[in-house]
C-alpha cells in the first residue's frame, strides 16, 4: 500500500508539471503572437522595407537675411541586399552607366554593412536614370529610390567658413548609432561646428512591397512610422557683400583678411586666398573635384589660413610688447630711446628704417621703430625687479596671452590652432641653460623668432584696441534657429589687464601711422583710420605683407587684419587692401577706384625674392 501511494504522488507529479509546461508555452505563443508582434516584424523583413525619410538641412544665412546655404532636392539609389531576385544586373549597369566591376564593388560593400538593412548604391541620381528606374524598377527587385536634400550655395563664396558635407566615414557610424553607411555628415567649416543642429532628425516610414518590387502601403496603418524632425537654421554674423568684396581682393593672392565688429566679437569677413567654389564639393562630382583640390600642392586651396596658419606677426606684434611695458610701468609715454639705424647686439645689429630720433612710443609706433620695442623688451625682462631674465620673460609672457596670442581664440569654427608663444622651459633647452638673457631672444620684441600667430588673433588684436582693454570670443553664428534666438555662447567680456589709458597711448601712434607715418595708403576720406603696419620675415622667399587696422577711432565699427604672404612691405599692400574694406563696410562704395584697381588686379604669387 504504502509503495503504491508513492507511485501514485509521483504520477501526479510529473502531470502536474507537463500541464504547467504546456501552458506555459500556450501563453508566451499568445504574447509573442498576439500581444507583441516584433518577431512577426523580425521575420517579415522580407515583404518589409525600411524608409529612412532625411530631413531637411537647416538654412544658412548672413548678418542681413541674405541666404548663403539652402537644400535642393535629390534622389539616392538604395539596395537591400537579401531581397535582390533574379536581377538584370546588366540592365542596371547600363541604366546607371557603370561597369560590372564597380556593380559588384558597390555591391559587396552594402553586402559587408548588412544584408537586410538599406544602404546608398548611387546617389544624386541624374533626372534622366531617376525617370527611367521609376518605369522599370520591377526589373530590379532589391533596389529602390529614396529623397534626400543636397546643399546648394547661391553666392559661391564662404567656402571655409560655410564648409561642406560628405558621407560618414565607418568610424562615425560606429561611434554614433545616429549615422548610417550612405548618410551625410557636416565635415568642416560651420557645418561641421553645428552639426547637431544642423542635421535635424530622421524619419522613419515601414511600408510593404510586393512580389514586383511594388510598395503596397504602409505597414500596420504607420504605427512604426517617426515623423522627421527638420534641422535648424543658423543666422551668421558674416556681411555677404563685404565677404565676396574681400574675395575679390585677394585674387591671385595667398594669405587672409579678417574683420570683426570690435563691440561684439561678430565676424563680419573672414577670407582665406586661394579658395575654392563650394558648389565644387556638391552632387556627384564631388569626389573627383576633392581630390582635384587636395591635389593642388602649389595653392593648398582646402586650407583655411585664416586660423590655421601661424604667420610671424612682424611689426603689428610691437604694440602688444609696448602696452605690456606700460602696464607694467617699465616704460612710460614719455620714455625715448635713440635709434641710429638699428639695434645693436654687438656681432650684429637688427636694421631700422630711417626716422626722426629720439622717439617715445607714439613715434615709435608710428615709424615702426625696431630699436625702440627692442629697448622695451629688453627693459622688461632684463629688469632688476625680477629674480632673473627668465622670471621677467614669463611676466612678460603672461600679458602677451592676455592679449589673445599663445592660444586658440575659441571661434565656432574647427581646427583653429593657437600661434605660439614659447615658454621660458623652450628658451631653456633652446640657449642650453637658464642664465640667457633678453638679447638671446629679441626678435620676439618685433613679432619675428618664436612668435606665431593666426590672421584671426591679429584681427581679434585690432578689435582688442578699438575696445581700449577687451575683447568678446570672434564667433560667426549670431542665432541658431531663429534671428532672436541668439547664440549665448559668445557674449562673455575678456579682461587683458591692461588700463584702457594705455591702450589711449597706443592708438594715438596707429592714428598718426595713417596720417604722416608708415600706414598712409589706408587713409580714406571722412574716415579715421587707426593701424599698424607689418613687414614679417619668412626667409629665404620675399616678406609678408601685413596690417592691423580698425576705424572710425570713436564708437569703432570695424577691426580688421590683412596678411598678404610675400608680397613685401606691409604698407605697400596689406593696408591699402584692410582699408578698402573699411571704406567698403561703412560706405557701401568705393570713392578711391585707382586704389582698388590696383588691389584688385595685383598679382601677387611670385615667393623669390
Amino acid at each position: 500500500m504504502p509503495s503504491y501511494n508513492k507511485f501514485s504522488q509521483r504520477k501526479i507529479f510529473f502531470f502536474s508539471l507537463f500541464v504547467f509546461t504546456g501552458l506555459a508555452f500556450i501563453v508566451r505563443l499568445f504574447y509573442i503572437q498576439i500581444v507583441n508582434d516584433k518577431y512577426k516584424v523580425s521575420a517579415d523583413k522580407n515583404a518589409l522595407r525600411y524608409i529612412y525619410d532625411y530631413p531637411a538641412r537647416g538654412l544658412i544665412y548672413d548678418r542681413f537675411g541674405k541666404l548663403m546655404v539652402y537644400n535642393k532636392a535629390t534622389f539616392d539609389l538604395m539596395v537591400i541586399p537579401r531581397e535582390i531576385e533574379k536581377l538584370d544586373t546588366v540592365g542596371l549597369c547600363d541604366l546607371l552607366g557603370i561597369d560590372r566591376p564597380e556593380f559588384d564593388k558597390r555591391l559587396k560593400k552594402a553586402k559587408d554593412y548588412s544584408g537586410y538593412q538599406p544602404t546608398i548604391f548611387d546617389s544624386d541620381l541624374p533626372a534622366i536614370t531617376y525617370s527611367r528606374f521609376q518605369e522599370q524598377q520591377f526589373r530590379f527587385k532589391g533596389f529602390y529610390i529614396q529623397g534626400r536634400t543636397i546643399r546648394t550655395y547661391p553666392m559661391p563664396i564662404a567656402a571655409h567658413t560655410l564648409g561642406y558635407i560628405g558621407e560618414a566615414s565607418p568610424a562615425v557610424v560606429e561611434a554614433d548609432k545616429y549615422y548610417r553607411p550612405g548618410d551625410y555628415i557636416g565635415i568642416n567649416g560651420l557645418e561641421k561646428s553645428y552639426e547637431n543642429e544642423l542635421r535635424g532628425q530622421k524619419g522613419l516610414r515601414v511600408v510593404v512591397v510586393d512580389v514586383h518590387n511594388t510598395v503596397q502601403g504602409s505597414y500596420k496603418d504607420g504605427s512604426y512610422d517617426r515623423t522627421s524632425i527638420a534641422g535648424k537654421d543658423l543666422f551668421t554674423t558674416i556681411d555677404a557683400e563685404l565677404q565676396l568684396y574681400g574675395e575679390s581682393l585677394m585674387m591671385n593672392k595667398r594669405g587672409g583678411i579678417v574683420a570683426i565688429e570690435p563691440a561684439t566679437g561678430e565676424i563680419l569677413a573672414i577670407v582665406s586666398s586661394p579658395s575654392y567654389d563650394p558648389n565644387l564639393l556638391v552632387g556627384r562630382d564631388r569626389s573627383k573635384n576633392y581630390v582635384a583640390l587636395q591635389n593642388d600642392a602649389e595653392n593648398h586651396p582646402l586650407y583655411n589660413r585664416t586660423i590655421m596658419t601661424r604667420y610671424p606677426p612682424g611689426s603689428t606684434f610691437k604694440v602688444v610688447n609696448g602696452l605690456a611695458a606700460l602696464q607694467e610701468g617699465i616704460l612710460d609715454d614719455k620714455t625715448v630711446f635713440p635709434c641710429y639705424g638699428g639695434y645693436s647686439l654687438g656681432n650684429h645689429t637688427i636694421a631700422c628704417h630711417s626716422h626722426p630720433s629720439p622717439l617715445a612710443i607714439r613715434s615709435a609706433v608710428q615709424y615702426s621703430c625696431n630699436t625702440w620695442f627692442c629697448w622695451a623688451f629688453k627693459k622688461f625682462v632684463d629688469n632688476d625687479r625680477f629674480s632673473s631674465s627668465r622670471e621677467g620673460y614669463d611676466r612678460w609672457r603672461k600679458y602677451i596671452m592676455k592679449i589673445g596670442f599663445g592660444h586658440p581664440l575659441g571661434i565656432d569654427l574647427p581646427n583653429e590652432f593657437g600661434g605660439n608663444v614659447s615658454e621660458v622651459d623652450y628658451y631653456d633647452k633652446m640657449k642650453g641653460n637658464r642664465q640667457w638673457r633678453a638679447n638671446s631672444i629679441i626678435s620676439v620684441a618685433i613679432g619675428q623668432g618664436e612668435i606665431g600667430a593666426t590672421p584671426l588673433q591679429l584681427a581679434n588684436l585690432a578689435a582688442i584696441i578699438a575696445n581700449r582693454g577687451y575683447y568678446i570670443t570672434p564667433h560667426v553664428v549670431k542665432a541658431i534657429g531663429s534671428a532672436d534666438s541668439l547664440n549665448t555662447k559668445y557674449m562673455k567680456r575678456h579682461e587683458t589687464d591692461i588700463d584702457p589709458k594705455y591702450y589711449e597711448i597706443v592708438i594715438d601712434g596707429m592714428e598718426m601711422a595713417v596720417l604722416s607715418g608708415t600706414a598712409t595708403n589706408a587713409q580714406i576720406h571722412g574716415i579715421t583710420v587707426c593701424g599698424k603696419t607689418g613687414t614679417a620675415q619668412d626667409p629665404p622667399r620675399k616678406n609678408h605683407s601685413v596690417f592691423i587696422c580698425f576705424a572710425p577711432r570713436v564708437n569703432p565699427k570695424i577691426a580688421v587684419a590683412v596678411l598678404i604672404e610675400n608680397s613685401g612691405f606691409g604698407g605697400d599692400w596689406a593696408a591699402p587692401v584692410a582699408s578698402l574694406m573699411i571704406e567698403y563696410f561703412i560706405n557701401r562704395k568705393i570713392d578711391r577706384k585707382d586704389v582698388e584697381y590696383r588691389m584688385m588686379n595685383a598679382v601677387l604669387l611670385n615667393t623669390k625674392k
